[in-house]
């Protein structure tokens, strides 16, 4: 069965349905990742192209190993070696790679709506890998995916979410995916790194973080944002790192079978203790692993199951 969108754009636009067929498809592609030869040719013949416009380990080399598990070609492109150098703008930068016929574009820009503003331009499928303080969906969708894999199902399940909420597009892109798969979040942090209002959008607000993760089942820490911190948005690190820094001692208020997410990357010792990453409840080398899966599903998915056998 189809996804019920052309694009990857958001976490708002999937259903739950869309969303629990890409986990399922997921699933299925991790056990390539563990053979000799980690290849099938679900996507021989097709052509990817990845337009990176801001820096990126985790999420642009996942892409490239995703599409080349698959057998598709994949081509990368970043911002310091495009034509927006020379002054060509974003969407005749997409309209010429399209002239190229590529089969999906992965786009990551700095500016929130740059991904939904090239899918009205091109006809190509786009997965926005991230923009600005948007959204950044496929980073939900694997998180989704290793909890899933540690608790089943996801119903019900209660989320604490740890940090600078305001400029982070991964927080709104899970609590988008969460809410519709039936969870519960809580966000924490000190008041200026929470959006205003946030509670409009079904969430809980808390300002204490032993008191946040008491009850939860996932504590999810995003990272502070370093390259904000000239915007006098908190006094120090030093004095973030006292209050909301997730550390042993933190950590035993929570209950004892609580999940420890990250979607990196780290800023040891400032949002998370070297010991708790480092942990038997940390996950975060999981989520990386889960990610080149997630990969494949979407692009598997958005071209058609019916292009070829995926084993």
């Amino acid at each position: 069965m189809a996804l019920s969108t052309k694009n990857i754009l958001g976490t708002k636009e999937l259903t739950q349905s869309d969303i629990l067929q890409i986990l399922d498809t997921a699933d299925s592609f991790k056990e390539i990742s563990t053979r000799a030869i980690k290849k099938v040719p679900a996507l021989r013949g097709k052509t990817i192209i990845n337009l990176f416009f801001e820096p990126s380990t985790r999420t642009r080399t996942s892409f490239e190993i995703a599409g080349k598990r698959l057998s598709a070609d994949v081509i990368n492109i970043s911002g310091s070696t495009s034509s927006t150098v020379k002054g060509e703008n974003l969407i005749d930068t997409a309209r010429n790679l399209e002239a190229m016929s590529p089969d999906i574009l992965v786009v990551r820009h700095h500016c929130s709506g740059a991904a939904e503003l090239l899918s009205q331009f091109v006809n190509s499928p786009i997965i926005n890998a991230g923009d600005g303080a948007h959204e950044h969906p496929s980073q939900a969708l694997l998180d989704l995916l290793t909890i899933r894999s540690h608790k089943g199902d996801l119903k019900g399940l209660k989320v604490a979410i740890v940090g600078d909420v305001s400029h982070s597009r991964v927080a709104r892109s899970n609590i988008r995916a969460m809410q519709t798969m039936g969870m519960k979040v809580r966000v924490v942090g000190p008041p200026p790194l929470i959006p205003v209002e946030i509670e409009r959008l079904g969430v809980e607000v808390s300002h204490n973080l032993a008191e946040a993760i008491k009850d939860v089942d996932v504590i999810m820490v995003l990272r502070i944002q370093l390259e904000r911190q000239n915007q006098g948005l908190l006094s120090s690190l030093r004095e973030y790192s006292n209050y909301f820094c997730l550390t042993s001692e933190t950590l035993a208020q929570a209950q004892d079978d609580v999940l420890i997410i990250h979607p990196g990357p780290v800023n040891r010792g400032i949002e998370i203790a070297l010991d708790v990453m480092e942990g038997p409840r940390s996950l975060i080398l999981d989520q990386v692993t889960n990610g080149v899966a997630i990969r494949m599903a979407l692009f598997y998915l958005l071209l058609g199951e019916n292009n070829a056998n995926p084993n």
